[in-house]
């Protein structure tokens, strides 16, 4: 155990040792623990903090046009170490090469558009809104802020959140999961290479203690996080109770409606991929698949199992494979129990992910197809995050619509048709916060902002893009006058206005 790697924390631009507790990093493909990680104790995290808030003077002082070229000279950096930092999210978190390289491009996306800072940042200006009264308003930064990733995005959900945090001049202090932390790391040490001052970005990896000290230092004024549902619910809660601003993104079970009148190939080509890329474990995947009548609901899961024959699963590391293992054991062990209550419970096993064998001891599982699922199922109510996708069979749209309308969570949702009246209408009255048309994964791209409705945000404002941009500061409007010299005026003692 000695000559593991230990893996530990990067704090005021240099790594650090941190806590006397560590627990193993595996590689889901082996089943072998190639590394360890500190897990950081209060005194760990609460030293990050102090050298953000040490940073946090000058670095909020800095020209924004200075902070845009750390952006590009850190999106430059991060495109020249694509294939190493590839290799470490597949090392630890398992998903497929080409996987992680489509993650880790979506996370440059955000960089790049936190180096738009200096048009970010500018506030308006009124000219004249009384006599010799000029009005404009500012975008300023909180201070120190803070970020709670989750394993299943390990390079892309960090880079939606530090990249605009700092360059609207805050100071940022970042968790990761502790499940595969490594290249959160190396991303920390590009920025500090890009000409990211020591203490604008630190990263400790850790647990409830880590997370539980961030949500309650005085010093922290905002907290971003992406994860499970309960847990988003306790860190808004937490949070705000603190008195930080909080936006805490949950967990997700997406619907995908298919219409009678869909290209039923195109749209089982699209559910294939979106239900079982990265095995599952994404907010965004699609779960449920919503038939509408049973001619289309028969069409879909015959289209479907012929496609699931034809995946290819085994460590992603490999080429050519389609589908790599899940994050851990016991989530292995999880999705097959939701498995084995789907055919309690009554739906019907089409496809059984259980029979795949992969050689080795990883945490493989392929794909599981159900048909005949039914809202009440666990199934069907519960977040499962793995490659498992039920058919629900509905008689119209509107039924359909009911149903995602119906269910907790509101994150993304999805429509196949070729009727525009059906589309537009489904768009328009849908509740759920990211809608997709003959799109299975509606992820807006980083100049908008992400975020579902219901029970899948905790928090007014979504994450990245212009939502992020406000997130992360706070608006000061100022009104000023200069008064002509040597003219004195009377007391107005009625409330100012423009006439």
């Amino acid at each position: 155990m000695s000559s593991t790697p230990i893996i530990g924390h990067f704090i005021n631009g240099r790594h650090a040792d941190g806590g006397s507790r560590s627990q193993n990093v595996y590689n889901p493909a082996t089943g072998i623990a190639e590394k360890r990680v500190a897990l950081a104790d209060k005194a760990s995290v609460e030293a990050a903090i102090a050298a953000a808030q040490a940073a946090f003077p000058a670095w909020r002082n800095t020209q924004p046009a200075r902070r845009a070229q750390v952006m590009n000279k850190l999106k430059q950096l991060l495109e020249a170490n694509a294939d190493k930092l590839c290799q470490l999210i597949t090392a630890e978190h398992g998903k497929v090469l080409s996987d992680a390289l489509g993650e880790l491009q979506r996370g440059i996306e955000n960089v790049e558009f936190a180096s738009y800072a200096p048009e970010l940042l500018k506030g308006e200006h009124s000219k004249n809104v009384g006599p010799a009264i000029d009005s404009w308003s500012e975008f300023q930064p909180l201070g120190v802020v803070a970020g709670i990733t989750p394993f299943n995005f390990p390079a892309m959900v960090p880079l939606w959140m530090w990249p605009i945090a700092v360059a609207c001049g805050n100071t940022f202090v970042l968790k990761p999961s502790e499940r595969d932390p490594s290249a959160s790391l190396l991303i920390a040490e590009l920025a500090l290479e890009a000409g990211l001052p020591p203490g604008v970005l630190n990263v400790v990896n850790g647990d409830k203690e880590a997370v539980d000290t961030l949500l309650t230092d005085a010093r922290v004024q905002a907290v971003s996080f992406v994860g499970s549902t309960p847990i988003a619910q306790y860190i808004y809660q937490t949070g705000t109770a603190q008195g930080k601003r909080v936006q805490a993104l949950g967990g997700a079970k997406n619907h995908a409606v298919v219409m009678p009148d869909a290209d039923i190939a195109n749209a089982v080509t699209a559910l294939i991929g979106a239900a079982f890329g990265s095995c599952g474990e994404r907010c965004m995947a699609i779960p449920l698949v919503v038939a509408v009548g049973d001619a289309t609901a028969d069409a879909v899961v015959a289209s479907l199992k012929a496609e699931i024959a034809k995946i290819k699963v085994g460590p992603g590391i490999d080429a050519g494979i389609d589908m790599g293992p899940l994050i851990t054991r016991e989530h292995c062990d999880k999705v097959r129990g939701y498995v084995e209550q789907g055919i309690r419970e009554g739906a019907t096993l089409v496809v059984d992910g259980r029979e795949t064998k992969v050689a080795g001891d990883g945490y493989f599982l392929g794909a599981c197809l159900f048909d005949h699922v039914k809202p009440g199922m666990k199934i069907y109510q519960e977040e499962i995050f793995g490659p498992v996708l039920g058919v629900v069979r509905v008689a119209s749209l509107q039924e359909a619509m009911d149903l995602i309308d119906a269910h907790e969570y509101g994150n993304g949702t999805c429509i196949f048709t070729r009727d525009g009246e059906a589309a537009r209408y489904f768009t328009d009255n849908i509740q759920v916060g990211m809608v997709g048309v003959n799109v299975p994964l509606p992820v807006p791209v980083a100049y908008h902002s992400f975020g579902g409705w219901k029970r899948s945000l905790f928090g007014d404002l979504s994450a990245y893009g212009p939502d992020g941009v406000r997130f992360y500061t706070k608006r000061k409007t100022i009104t000023q006058r200069w008064p002509s010299a040597g003219v004195r005026e009377g007391a107005v003692f009625s409330f100012p206005s423009h006439r």
